[in-house]
């Protein structure tokens, strides 16, 4: 554990390092899944790569620096860095409520930065997670997860992430209140769900997350009888090669739960 509390990536690794022009030579399959556009500033592309290497603190730190487009950076980096590292819960529901008010004033500012509204999703479905989907739909977040993710999709339709969490609302929402209430109430749907992982998949075949979220959402609106199938896409993601630390850890989460 780092002095400032941040916990390091686990699993530094030189391949994860797209210092000067490799950033850019790479830039399109690392953003495959967020479809972020490539940034003109030096500050703001310094923030993304040392995103893409795992320093995740710094990241938040460079990015807010940058302004514009890298505050996309620093809130992914807090996305990710509270999902897969933070231990403590208290933290990570107060990163995701700093990550979905830094969000709430970008999409102000640029109404038409796609992933000002993914990361405001994002925040918000893993803030609802920690406190229950039984709250968080009570305190009106699905409604807000909902509009932003729709608001990714139209302002960038080929968003794999915001096609994937589309499909983990819509799986979740119906596992917690089932598919009538779900359906009148939230408009979540089962069809919606499973088609939104299947686009997220074709837009981004090599993604490991499309695969896990994919794997808990047939088995949440299947049931047990889709087992197999889930397992066989958790086996897949975790033989899928990370480009960063943010993939290296999405298949490191699909291979602990193959050992489990």
């Amino acid at each position: 554990m780092a002095k400032s509390g941040w916990a390091a990536f686990p699993h530094k690794d030189k391949a994860y390092d797209y210092a000067g022009a490799a950033l850019k030579k790479n830039w399109d399959r690392l953003h495959k899944g967020d479809c972020e556009p490539f940034p003109k500033d030096e500050a703001a592309q310094e923030a993304w790569r040392l995103f893409h290497a795992g320093e995740f603190e710094q990241a938040v730190h460079a990015g807010l620096g940058a302004g514009g487009h890298g505050v996309n950076a620093a809130n992914k980096a807090a996305n990710i860095y509270a999902n897969y590292l933070e231990t403590s819960e208290a933290k990570q529901i107060k990163m995701y409520q700093e990550v979905a008010e830094r969000c709430e004033a970008l999409q102000k500012v640029d109404p038409r930065n796609a992933n000002a509204f993914y990361s405001h999703a994002y925040a918000l479905g893993r803030y609802s997670q920690l406190v229950g989907v039984a709250k968080a739909l009570t305190q009106g977040i699905a409604g807000k997860v909902n509009a932003s993710l729709d608001i990714t999709l139209k302002l960038q339709p080929k968003n794999a992430d915001a096609h994937i969490a589309l499909g983990a609302y819509h799986a979740e929402i119906i596992a917690k209140v089932g598919s009538l209430v779900g359906g009148l109430t939230y408009g979540a749907n089962k069809a919606e769900s499973l088609e939104h992982f299947q686009t997220a998949l074709k837009l981004n075949p090599d993604s490991a997350i499309a695969r896990i979220e994919y794997a808990n959402g047939i088995v949440m609106l299947l049931g047990k009888s889709k087992m197999k199938d889930a397992e066989k896409l958790y086996a897949e993601a975790a033989a899928c090669t990370p480009l960063d630390a943010m993939e290296r850890l999405d298949v490191e989460l699909a291979r602990s739960e193959i050992k489990d």
